[in-house]
């Protein structure tokens, strides 16, 4: 470990670094949500169906879910500099194009140009965090970046409500366009590389290989309930694919950590505390992009809110989680995960359950109060639970361990939507065929689905409790990674804090 790393003061320039990435990662995070509200506008203008609009946001997330899982190759290949350039010139040249696009299809090309450097963003966020950032001030920087994270998708919608009720839609993407390319401009003249050009070779079957596996899973979950009667079966064969590919693809990369290096290192899964952060968020995610697709269903649907007044009543929530971040991570990095992450998780099943009672009836200063407790909830969650994941890596796991994270939050996420609104769907139409009022129907497949997300929420308070703080690696993987008796001594990750010690049944 370098002694800039073990510093427990980050230096002037590792704090420029991290702080131009963030600015770079807000604006990436706030197109992709700035989207969804314009997709009726955008029917219009370009005079196209609703189907074919969605192609808007399916290709984005399509690309996202294709281009994450290479970027733990990209950032050991490649210097920080030129990962930084190429992902944000992507995403201004996407932007770019977007604003001046004559039609849907050059539209369309736009979209997949920015999700491929929205997609490297992150990752190489999190990469650098971890490289200069020591253990015990992860917390703290972790809380910063969940600022990102939040913020910027609560703004998306109302930003994008606000620019289409003044101006044509191209200015969603103009307004943003200069504030990319100043970023990109600053991060090419003052960043410095934290990691050098590496020689590894690119599997080009494990390229292969992840774009029907992740892209399958997400195409197919994206499906569910939403396809028509002459596309059900897209869904099904869809993730079927999916599925199949990812086995093949998982298998290939553990060949090939003894040969020429995996395309996305899974040797990360070996460690308990990254299992346990990565499937915390995963079930967090799922609860939280249902919630954040079912709310605006029931604004709009149910009590007949526009899109910016929607957007409005949701903003409160994004910014409280944002302020909050850096107060959690204050009190990670002095307290450890177990407590923080279990408050979080009990609210979020709290404030769940008790969107399953809303009606068209409620107040909505009441439900603004249930919003902004279930992003407290989150707060409280999101940022032990990636700092406790990626704590315990090795140097050499940080880029692959972002990029799975990262990877297997988009797919809960689309999971999250596609179970959710399912639920919501069949429920819906099995009380309309028992004779209930559009309405009341309408609003029983609301609650049914926000049951079950609680549901899912249980499992997230019992994932809470079992975590632990864990000390910075001591020493790296073999060739081969550790074996499964021997992870902790290898890795070094003993677990401390919260007044317990991990046992060694707790390693496997």
């Amino acid at each position: 470990m370098t002694t800039e790393v073990a510093d427990a003061r980050l230096r002037s320039r590792d704090r420029k670094i991290i702080a131009t990435l963030l600015v770079a990662t807000f604006v990436v995070i706030l197109n992709e949500t700035i989207m969804g509200v314009a997709l009726p506008p955008l029917m219009v203008a370009l005079q196209i169906s609703a189907n074919t609009v969605q192609w808007l946001t399916t290709a984005f997330m399509l690309t996202m879910a294709v281009v994450i899982p290479t970027t733990g190759f990209l950032l050991q290949r490649f210097s920080t500099r030129t990962v930084f350039g190429a992902a944000l010139g992507l995403f201004s040249a996407g932007t770019l194009l977007a604003g001046l696009a004559p039609g849907f299809w050059v539209l369309l090309i736009a979209r997949v140009v920015q999700a491929s450097g929205t997609a490297i963003m992150v990752p190489l966020l999190m990469t650098t965090i971890l490289t200069l950032v020591p253990a015990g001030r992860r917390g703290v920087v972790m809380g910063n970046v969940s600022i990102v994270i939040s913020v910027a998708p609560a703004i998306g919608p109302t930003l994008s409500g606000l620019i289409l009720q003044f101006l044509p839609w191209r200015f969603m993407f103009l307004l943003v366009l200069p504030i990319a390319l100043a970023a990109l401009g600053y991060g090419l003249r003052t960043l410095v590389n934290v990691n050098a050009d590496g020689n590894q070779p690119l599997d080009v079957v494990s390229v292969l290989l992840s774009v029907p596996a992740f892209g399958g899973i997400v195409f197919g979950l994206s499906r569910f309930g939403e396809a028509g009667q002459g596309s059900a079966w897209l869904a099904p064969v869809s993730l079927s694919i999916g599925v199949i590919c990812l086995v093949v693809f998982t298998l290939r990369q553990r060949a090939l950590v003894n040969s020429s290096g995996p395309l996305l290192d899974l040797r990360a899964f070996d460690l308990v505390m990254f299992r346990r952060g990565v499937a915390l968020l995963c079930i967090a995610a799922v609860a939280l992009f249902g919630a954040i697709i079912l709310l605006p269903i029931y604004f709009q649907n149910i009590r007949g809110l526009d899109t910016l007044q929607t957007g409005l009543v949701l903003l409160p929530g994004g910014l409280l989680m944002g302020l909050l971040g850096p107060v959690v991570g204050r009190l990670f990095d002095r307290y450890g995960p177990r407590g923080l992450a279990t408050t979080g998780a009990v609210l979020l099943v709290a404030t769940l359950l008790s969107l399953t009672q809303v009606s068209a009836q409620t107040p909505i200063p009441m439900l603004l109060a249930v919003h902004l407790v279930l992003s407290m909830g989150l707060a409280c969650l999101f940022t032990p639970a990636f700092t406790t994941a990626l704590n315990p890596l090795p140097p050499q796991l940080y880029s692959h361990g972002s990029a799975i994270l990262s990877t297997l939050q988009q797919v809960a996420g689309a999971a999250g939507v596609a179970l959710l609104i399912t639920l919501m769907t069949v429920r819906t139409l099995a009380g309309t065929a028992a004779g209930q009022p559009a309405l009341t129907a309408q609003v029983a497949g609301i609650h049914f689905a926000f049951a079950v997300a609680a549901g899912i929420g249980l499992v997230a308070v019992v994932l809470a409790q079992s975590l632990r703080k864990t000390e910075t690696p001591t020493a790296g993987l073999g060739p081969a990674g550790p074996g499964a008796g021997d992870r902790e001594s290898v890795m070094g990750a003993r677990a401390v804090g919260d007044g317990d010690d991990l046992t060694g049944s707790e390693l496997h």
